[in-house]
């Protein structure tokens, strides 16, 4: 099977599906890997280094779309990259396409994929089950994403993080509050931690806060009834306003008593609940950082603008959008064998045979045959329940030539375990 990799669409998005080292483990397999020229270069990928890996450079993207039989993108086309729908005339029925689709909150484009008659599955849909950890698209991108917002408030806040003694005096450390405590979260604290703040943390789920205090972080107790907060699957439930209501109320003192407040808090398929309202921003200290790590799905904060950097009060608003694609060299490196990992799972007996009966395969297909499968996104799009599928897919064939033979496909390494809370945005 020919696996093309292609340029992303989003403008300024540099990350890239496949990256070289990956490329061995897919011809292994017996695979062919196509990359568009310049594919990864933004990322720090030239094509000399696909090539030395054992890949193919199409000259053209047209070339990769009638060539491949599986399409691996980063960001497919969806309500977040309307770029990406000059795409849609590309792709064929029974071509495989996989990669991030924003299917719960564009379920419309989901159908317009589906239109195409492609093999589409959505990467975020991946299942929390040990199985599917080394195929976690969304924990590997949350990881870079914490990482990064704690940069970014750093280089924003006129102090210093750490506490240091000098012949000149003491300087106190940084007061750090992240709210949200899954994946994105965790890391940010592990970030601000090792640059010296005093951390504190908050999320909803009553299970995060062992988490917290493992990373060297204070939990952040509120009187709240969160029983209900979390869903089997370890997502953050929606509440109503009245929750979120008192939830400020109880934040707000924390908040004005911090210097940089890092914000994380996403539900799947909904806007980003608004946590930090415009008087509890005017109550921080002039100079003070909010980096609101759910600008992508409308900001936890009120005065965020999406991907603007903004002055409120005098408190310095960062509302970064895509914010892994900021780290493109390894946020691709760690995207790249999530994707691999996945690819090689629906390679068995010598043929790509995506098994609905698969947990794996069955979350995370979202469109076949022309129909949206997806029981939650068809869901979203108010349709009823989905035709049982037939048996295993098999890929079709290149425009100009029958699908090559693949045998069955080896295991792939995969990620480090990722804490119990992933989470897209974060949860």
């Amino acid at each position: 099977m020919v696996i093309g990799v292609v340029g992303e669409a989003r403008p300024g998005e540099h990350r890239v599906a496949l990256v070289p080292t990956v490329v061995p483990l897919l011809t292994k397999a017996r695979h062919q890997v196509l990359v568009e020229t310049g594919a990864g270069a933004g990322a720090g990928y030239p094509d000399g280094a696909y090539v030395e890996h054992g890949a193919r450079i199409a000259a053209t993207r047209a070339e990769v779309f009638a060539e491949a039989g599986a399409l691996a993108q980063v960001l497919c086309y969806s309500a977040a990259n309307r770029e990406g729908r000059a795409d849609l005339s590309s792709l064929r029925r029974g071509q495989v396409l996989a990669g991030f689709m924003d299917p719960l909150a564009s379920p419309e484009t989901v159908r317009e994929i589906a239109e195409t008659g492609v093999l589409a599955f959505a990467m975020e849909l991946m299942p929390r089950i040990t199985r599917a950890q080394s195929m976690d698209a969304l924990t590997a991108m949350a990881t870079v994403s914490g990482y990064k917002a704690v940069l970014l408030a750093a280089a924003a806040l006129p102090r210093m993080f750490p506490m240091l003694t000098t012949a000149a005096g003491t300087i106190t450390p940084a007061r750090v509050l992240v709210i949200g405590a899954g994946v994105m979260g965790l890391q940010a604290i592990a970030t601000a931690r090792r640059l010296g703040a005093t951390v504190s943390a908050y999320d909803v789920r009553p299970a995060a806060r062992d988490e917290v205090i493992s990373v060297g972080a204070r939990f952040l107790e509120l009187p709240l009834d969160t029983g209900a907060a979390q869903d089997t699957r370890g997502y953050a439930r929606a509440q109503d306003e009245a929750f979120y209501r008192r939830q400020r109320e109880l934040l707000a003192r924390a908040v004005a008593e911090s210097d940089v407040v890092i914000t994380t808090a996403a539900v799947p398929g909904r806007r980003a609940p608004v946590l930090v309202t415009g008087e509890m921003v005017a109550a921080m200290a002039p100079g003070s950082v909010i980096v609101d790590g759910a600008a992508d799905h409308g900001g936890n904060c009120e005065a965020t603008r999406p991907g603007e950097t903004a002055v409120t009060h005098g408190v310095t608003i960062i509302g970064p959008m895509q914010l892994a694609g900021t780290v493109p060299a390894h946020a691709s490196q760690l995207y790249a064998r999530t994707m691999t990992a996945f690819l090689l799972h629906l390679t068995r007996d010598g043929a790509l045979a995506a098994d609905p009966a698969d947990e794996i395969v069955r979350e995370t297909m979202v469109a076949r045959g022309g129909d949206v499968v997806q029981p939650r996104v068809r869901e979203a799009l108010g349709l009823g329940a989905a035709a049982s599928p037939p048996g295993p897919a098999t890929p079709s064939a290149p425009r100009d030539g029958p699908a090559s033979s693949v045998p069955p496909a080896p295991s792939a390494a995969g990620l480090p375990a990722r804490p119990a809370a992933a989470n897209g945005g974060d949860a």
